[in-house]
């Protein structure tokens, strides 16, 4: 067959694009547990403990706090770094968001 430009085959090339996050701004930001009537303090400790890496008492009081105050910030840390747990915790029921300052 003659070689013809217009049906020439052309080799596709994929480029991998890097993903870049901007919404870690590299400033502090907290994250933040409401309370709600469906979780118990057993759970809401555990959870702590386990995604947040806090000792039980540390869980405990911030869920007296949140229970008593209606929310409390139970982490500090820039947003990139909360944000898997912010999903850890919500992924376990919990209402959680992340407040930059």
């Amino acid at each position: 067959m003659p070689f013809n430009p217009l049906f020439e085959e052309q080799e596709e090339t994929l480029v991998e694009e890097e993903v870049t996050d901007d919404t870690d701004t590299g400033k502090v930001a907290h994250l933040v547990v409401f309370n709600d009537d469906v979780n118990t303090f057993d759970w809401v400790i555990q959870c702590f403990i386990e995604v947040l890496n806090h000792t039980s008492e540390q869980a405990e009081q911030l869920s007296i706090i949140i229970h008593s105050k209606g929310k409390a910030t139970v982490k500090t840390a820039t947003y990139n770094e909360l944000r898997p747990k912010r999903e850890a915790l919500v992924e376990r029921g919990l209402s959680a968001v992340i407040e930059e300052e």
